[in-house]
């Protein structure tokens, strides 16, 4: 039975295991199983790897997309690029894991932003975070020509400004906003991104990469000033089919 799986922590609100579960069932697919393995600390990969000797692909959630690097022996050129993995494909020679990482979040952000009619020019985004999945976004962003700037807590370098920084203008100059936290993820549903909502427009596109709940206090917030809004759930769907073809390529 081949294995597959997810480390980050906490887990309770993925949904990749039931994901897989069902497209495994779809498919037909009986000889391959998903586990979630929530890890408290990232150097707990190495137990996980030697105690399940199965074990084919991992996906890599919060906290560890950027701490999994170290315990990697090779990373895609892309992924080494962004300095970023959500990805490990497990090969085993002499039962020694060699694990390789890569990047298919650019992959499903991408999928994502094709869900709208992007103005061909003139587009700049606010990217709320600055962590791993903010630099995905930041990666994408850059690959199709379209300026960005990052929002951060503690802003640490000219090309981030602080949440007390977003005026009307800061908003009216960027027609892409995207929540690339886990603010406003299961269970703390009721939060949202400290941002000024009242500026937000018809003219606005509002991306959160959070997924569960489906509809967070930010969709619902940008929804109520008329903005096109959608969750990460076709992120994680299109970035977990690329995995499966990674782990399946010989």
């Amino acid at each position: 039975m081949r294995e597959f799986g997810l480390i980050g922590y906490p887990l309770g609100h993925s949904f990749s295991q039931s994901y897989f579960t069902e497209k495994f069932k779809k498919l037909g697919i009986d000889d391959a199983n998903y586990r979630l393995h929530p890890i408290s600390e990232i150097s707990k990969i190495k137990n996980i790897i030697s105690s399940h000797k199965n074990l084919c692909g991992l996906n890599v959630t919060t906290p560890y997309k950027e701490l999994v690097i170290p315990y990697l022996d090779e990373l895609d050129p892309v992924a080494l690029k962004l300095g970023n993995v959500n990805t490990i494909k497990i090969t085993r020679k002499n039962d020694t894991g060699f694990l390789k990482g890569y990047n298919t979040d650019i992959y499903g952000f991408t999928k994502t932003l094709e869900l709208f009619k992007l103005p061909k020019t003139g587009n700049k985004a606010l990217i709320l975070g600055s962590g791993g999945s903010a630099k995905t976004v930041a990666y994408v962003l850059h690959t199709k020509g379209i300026e960005f700037t990052h929002v951060s807590r503690v802003p640490s370098n000219i090309n981030q400004i602080g949440y007390w920084n977003i005026s009307n203008q800061v908003i009216e100059n960027h027609n892409i906003i995207i929540n690339a936290t886990p603010v406003g993820m299961h269970p703390f549903k009721e939060n949202k991104p400290n941002i000024p909502y009242h500026f937000i427009s018809k003219n606005h596109i509002c991306i959160d990469l959070v997924y569960n709940p489906e509809k967070t206090v930010f969709m619902s917030k940008c929804e109520d000033k008329n903005a096109k809004t959608t969750n990460g759930l076709v992120m994680l769907y299109e970035q977990a089919d690329k995995a499966w073809e990674i782990w399946n390529n010989d």
